[in-house]
């Protein structure tokens, strides 16, 4: 039997008007509340997992004066009152009063960017999104088209008419009506009265998320929902009371340190990622390929390692970092927010379990700054390049002065219970001559320390193999050889290869 839920009010922005609902359950879906309660079918109804892209809508959000952040999402499995006090739109919802197509949409037609159909409001909320971001679709190249495009699935149509229609949306005009004042918005979305929270907390300050959290402990814990929203719509979970920490300012923050930068647990994994780029370049195709543009501007960096799935891309990246995270919690007797701190790789004692206290959250990852002369690679091996789930995820991080390993740490997932620090395979390199010797000896330790099962992505065999053929190939690309010609590798070669 389905829990009662008591009455709780949704009020948000949909074609510059607000919309209230009552009595909106806090485990009920943007998607449910999207076709059923508003009858807005243009949106659809795919996989339930976020990954076909077909339930894609836009969310705005105001971000300071009278400016606008828009972010495509899967409305599949994000929680209705995520969007409370945001603006939302679909695909009913961008085309001008008197029916004249968007831009996003035109362009679809022209460039014969749709076949059965399905598909496409999620590919047009993708557009959209992408016109909005670049100024009227100014600039948008074939690479950026690909990235921002890869959450959305096309089982027909095939994708060069549709990253044809990106391109060509930019010189296409704007109808009368068709665009949106980002100045009105703002003001309308400031207007908007908070909805009263009984079954659905979601605080604004860090204090207050804390003591909600010690006088909830068994509310259910969300962000992005890029998981738990699988819970409602795969497993038929029933939550009677969320707990959504993505509105604590303090939280929604990357903050700059002379050793370190803190990414605050509500921050998106889009904004965390461009943080980790932007500190480390070389990362940027790694960030592109975790999952697809709408489920990393849902899903939260803190979200993706306090679920601690052993084959979450973030975890591994963040061990060999060197990363830590900090608890918190409320200390009632205190009257004071009181932390500890731990590396992330501490964090999991098992498979999806942890250290954490039932009032405790993860409200920090604290990532080292680059040292001279480290270089840093991490590997995905997956069966489709794009928006799809490591079968092993290996992250290294090393530093060679004068021909010797100095300093090495590496993070591996996919191959155990939980994402896991190669700590023998560390000892075997730390102190040892950078050379194929010592690369053959860690690979065998890196094999051997690691027992990883069969499941739907791999075979434990095969991740076995696969392990140690990646740490091979950091080898590889250390010595130049990051685009192998087969035809001119030593004998030796070919036998580190093996």
């Amino acid at each position: 039997m389905t829990p009662q839920k008591s009455a709780q009010t949704l009020t948000f922005l949909r074609r510059g008007q607000p919309v209230t609902l009552h009595h909106v359950a806090p485990d009920r879906t943007l998607l449910e509340v999207l076709r059923e309660d508003l009858h807005c079918t243009g949106t659809k109804e795919g996989c339930g997992e976020g990954d076909c892209g077909a339930c894609t809508v836009v969310l705005g959000e105001a971000v300071g004066g009278s400016k606008l952040e828009y972010k495509a999402t899967n409305s599949c499995i994000r929680l209705a009152h995520s969007v409370q006090g945001l603006a939302v739109w679909t695909a009913e919802d961008i085309a001008a009063p008197g029916g004249e197509l968007h831009p996003a949409q035109e362009a679809m037609v022209q460039c014969h960017g749709s076949q059965c159909g399905f598909c496409t409001p999620g590919f047009v909320m993708s557009l959209f999104g992408m016109y909005q971001n670049t100024k009227g679709g100014k600039g948008i190249d074939r690479t950026q088209a690909q990235v921002e495009l890869s959450g959305n699935l096309c089982r027909c149509t095939g994708y060069r008419p549709i990253l044809d229609a990106a391109q060509q949306m930019g010189a296409l005009p704007l109808p009368a009506g068709c665009g949106v004042d980002e100045a009105a918005t703002v003001t309308a979305l400031k207007k908007l009265q908070p909805a009263p929270a009984d079954n659905y907390l979601r605080p604004a300050t860090l204090k207050a998320l804390l003591q909600a959290r010690a006088t909830n402990p068994k509310a259910q814990v969300v962000a992005g929902c890029t998981d738990v929203g699988l819970w409602v719509t795969k497993m038929h979970k029933r939550f009677e009371q969320v707990l959504d920490v993505t509105a604590a300012s303090e939280l929604r923050r990357v903050e700059n340190y002379p050793h370190h930068i803190a990414i605050g647990a509500a921050v998106t994994l889009t904004d965390a990622y461009a943080a980790l780029v932007s500190e480390r370049p070389p990362l940027k195709t790694f960030a592109q390929r975790f999952a697809g543009l709408p489920v990393r501007n849902s899903g939260t960096l803190g979200g993706n390692v306090a679920n601690g799935s052993p084959i979450g891309d973030s975890m591994p990246l963040l061990i060999a970092l060197g990363a830590n995270v900090v608890l918190m919690r409320w200390d009632a007797k205190r009257g004071a927010i009181t932390h500890r701190e731990m590396p992330l790789e501490d964090l999991y004692t098992g498979y999806r379990q942890n250290v954490m206290k039932a009032d405790e959250l993860l409200c920090w990852i604290k990532v080292p700054r680059p040292v001279k002369g480290e270089t840093v690679k991490v590997y995905k091996i997956s069966k489709r390049f794009d928006d799809d789930i490591s079968a092993v995820c290996l992250a290294i991080r090393m530093t060679v002065e004068g021909g010797t390993v100095k300093a090495v740490s590496i993070g591996a997932g996919g191959v155990a219970a939980t994402p896991a620090r190669a700590r023998q395979t560390e000892a075997a390199l730390l102190g040892q001559p950078w050379t194929a010797d010592t690369v053959m000896a860690a690979t065998a330790a890196l094999r051997a320390e690691f027992q990883p099962i069969s499941d739907m992505r791999a075979s434990a065999a095969y991740r076995h193999v696969v392990l140690g053929n990646l740490f091979q190939r950091f080898w590889l690309e250390s010595q130049g050889l990051d685009r192998i010609n087969l035809e001119s590798l030593t004998a030796s070669d070919l036998e580190a290869l093996a």
